[in-house]
């Protein structure tokens, strides 16, 4: 059984381990985690994860933000992957910070990898974990924001939620999405800053 799991984020070390870039950030992590490295192919860097008898393709686009529906359609078709095995990893202006969500579906929410991956797949039914990033920035700073790094603080405990998305992916693959949203949407969050806060997406 064959997953494709896209991390969004944008090429280039500008753009390294910045808030926009935490789909990146995760993809790192579970390949660190399993001793895979990535290959730099069409449309995105690619790695192969083996556990328990699935096979995790993990695709960083090189698209940029705003075109990664060519990547993910790409692979989608080379992998031969359905759109039920599909998991994209996105960061998310309207979680706090360090709350994660995952969804069956859903609309882009104002994203723009998300709006251009819907358009290109002519879809927006397949799974999708949002990251929160909380919103933190004066009016207008909305792009600066996004594209900065963690401060001292956050670096503290996002490692630890990245650790936590790759468990879910892990989950996805074994358990199915159901479980995995049962499992973790609440457990999950459980101990993140901003725990209780209403969760705007439900």
């Amino acid at each position: 059984m064959k997953y494709l799991i896209v991390g969004l984020g944008n090429i280039g070390e500008e753009y390294k381990n910045t808030r926009h870039n935490i789909g990146f950030t995760v993809l790192d992590a579970m390949a660190l985690a399993s001793g895979a490295s990535f290959a730099d192919k069409r449309y995105g860097a690619i790695c192969q994860v083996k556990h328990k008898g699935r096979t995790f393709i993990l695709l960083k686009p090189s698209t940029y933000m705003n075109l990664s529906g060519f990547a993910v359609d790409y692979w989608l078709k080379k992998e031969k992957v359905g759109i039920q095995n599909l998991l994209v990893i996105v960061d998310d202006l309207a979680l706090p910070t360090g709350i994660i969500r995952m969804r069956p579906k859903g609309s882009d929410g104002g994203h723009n990898g998300l709006a251009h991956i819907n358009t290109i797949l002519g879809s927006h039914d397949y799974a999708r974990i949002r990251f929160g990033i909380g919103n933190s920035f004066r009016k207008g700073a909305q792009r600066d924001y996004v594209l900065s790094s963690w401060t001292s603080e956050e670096k503290k405990y996002i490692e630890d939620r990245v650790s936590v998305v790759v468990e879910m992916i892990k989950s996805f693959g074994t358990a199915g999405l159901e479980l995995t949203m049962t499992s973790f949407n609440k457990k999950g969050n459980s101990m993140a800053p901003g725990a209780n806060t209403a969760d705007p997406l439900q």
